[in-house]
């Protein structure tokens, strides 16, 4: 498939996209480029290759899904310019 400056103002004006003649011809050049390259890809077999969801060869490892509250807060408070026991003070924002 090759993309020619027709197709890449037609393109550039749905999108709302301005471009001048320098950039359609690049774009052209490019995309077309692109989609030679995707064509070639299409015409392998990958009958025979299983889908990957990692490039390791191993299960992905599964952990408990702990809730706990860091045992961090007294460090996080100290950030805070004002705090009420165990919360940040903060201002008033709804009137």
């Amino acid at each position: 498939m090759s993309i020619d400056k027709d197709k890449i103002k037609h393109i550039s004006k749905l999108a709302r996209i301005s471009l001048d003649s320098k950039k359609t011809d690049t774009l052209a050049k490019d995309l077309s480029s692109i989609f030679k390259f995707i064509e070639q890809l299409n015409e392998l077999n990958t009958d025979k290759t299983e889908p990957l969801s990692s490039i390791l060869n191993e299960p992905l490892r599964s952990r408990k899904d702990v809730v706990n509250d860091g045992k961090i807060r007294e460090k996080i408070l100290e950030n805070s310019p004002q705090k009420n026991e165990e919360f940040f003070v903060v201002p008033k924002v709804i009137e």
